[in-house]
């Protein structure tokens, strides 16, 4: 069974929030994080909706990197000629091992948390967002362990925590009450140092 939630707060001041996250079952459990720029609301919600399209119109290839790699690119020439976004989405593509795959450009990330440590799977910001034209997207796989939570986060979330340490003892200080409390919970220790960005978090796990 896969778990899988979401939470997302806008910057202190606006009422609108930049950030869009989507999370689905079908064909596979998914999830994604998108981080528009400027006055960049439609084109993140117009990249979540391409990006389930993509999944959903070639589910016959979720788990392969390569597939992944032209969706994010098809994402970059669809937002052309609006403001730009980020991206980091997965995919379990086999629940009973846990194995999931995903992609990312620019500089939202990807970390896993679990019993063997803190595992950033997006190593390096892509240099270039969805719109740009230019996107160069980076892909990892990864097969999670029972008690793993994976963690997709924009940088709005994740600079504020400083450390994957501080992120790691938030996660499983949450961990303890329902599962559906972790993003709100990292939401709520990144907001402590100020909401100067907006800010979102999914959290997912595959309890087999």
């Amino acid at each position: 069974m896969v778990e899988c939630f979401g939470a997302s707060l806008p910057q202190v001041g606006h009422t609108s929030n930049e950030d869009a996250f989507v999370i689905g079952r079908d064909p596979v459990p998914y999830a994604a994080v998108f981080d528009g720029t400027g006055m960049a609301e439609k084109s993140a919600q117009v990249a979540a909706r391409n990006f389930k399209h993509q999944i959903k119109d070639q589910q016959e290839k979720v788990a392969d990197p390569l597939a992944w790699t032209s969706w994010v690119k098809l994402m970059d020439s669809h937002l052309l000629g609006m403001a730009q976004s980020t991206f980091v989405g997965v995919a379990v593509t086999n629940e009973a091992t846990g194995s999931v795959v995903g992609a990312y450009a620019g500089d939202s990330r990807a970390y896993v948390f679990g019993g063997k440590g803190t595992t950033l799977l997006t190593p390096s910001n892509s240099p270039r967002r969805l719109g740009s034209g230019l996107v160069k997207p980076g892909t990892f796989t990864w097969t999670l362990d029972r008690y793993d939570i994976l963690l997709l986060m924009s940088d709005g979330a994740w600079t504020p925590l400083g450390s994957p340490y501080l992120m790691r003892k938030t996660v499983m200080g949450a961990v303890g009450r329902h599962f559906s409390d972790v993003p709100q919970a990292i939401l709520d220790a990144a907001q402590r140092t100020g909401r100067w960005d907006d800010m979102t978090v999914v959290a997912l796990r595959c309890r087999v």
